[in-house]
């Protein structure tokens, strides 16, 4: 995966000490990772950089908005995101990234790519359902809710009468259990 070089941090000549990084995050860029789950994307991620004699300290924060659709109507709305990560470079004999937070660069290494972790901090934020706000207040007007809610489980066994069989074969049933 590679996308542009404003996601690769060269911190070979940058001084000890904190770095601020700003990145817009959008739909091209999660296209980029085959993530077409966002009809449309506005995300800003801020990066502290800490810069020390034998590691690096990286803090992520995103906030954005993504677009998705509803998971229920299938209807368009605006989902807010916001989130942060931690992340700690050490340097050892070769690159290990089993840790969540903690990656390995090999000695001598003095450029970091971002964007995978810009990508999976947001990524994860994600709710595994995605329900639009108007479902659950009960101002979204959709033919799909209508038709949803007319095939309902509840709303049909109001309607529908129990064959009296049934009713028999149950007493039967808790007669055997007494």
């Amino acid at each position: 995966m590679k996308l542009s070089n404003d996601f690769v941090l060269s911190f070979f000549g940058l001084k000890e000490g904190s770095h601020k990084f700003e990145y817009k995050i959008d739909k091209q860029f999660f296209e980029s990772y085959s993530f077409d789950e966002f009809l449309n994307a506005d995300f800003t991620v801020t990066l502290d950089f800490v810069k020390k004699s034998t590691l690096l300290e990286l803090h992520f924060e995103n906030k954005g908005m993504a677009t998705v659709a509803c998971d229920v109507t299938n209807e368009p709305f605006e989902l807010p995101l916001e989130g942060s990560l931690d992340l700690v470079v050490k340097f050892g004999e070769e690159f290990n990234d089993e840790n969540e937070e903690v990656l390995i660069l090999p000695h001598g290494e003095h450029q970091l790519d971002v964007s995978q972790y810009i990508y999976e901090m947001i990524v994860l934020e994600v709710p595994l359902k995605k329900i639009h706000p108007g479902i659950e207040d009960g101002s979204l007007k959709s033919d799909i809710l209508n038709k949803l809610e007319e095939l309902s489980p509840e709303k049909n066994k109001e309607t529908d009468k129990i064959d009296p069989r049934w009713e028999d074969l149950k007493k039967l049933l808790i007669d055997k259990n007494k």
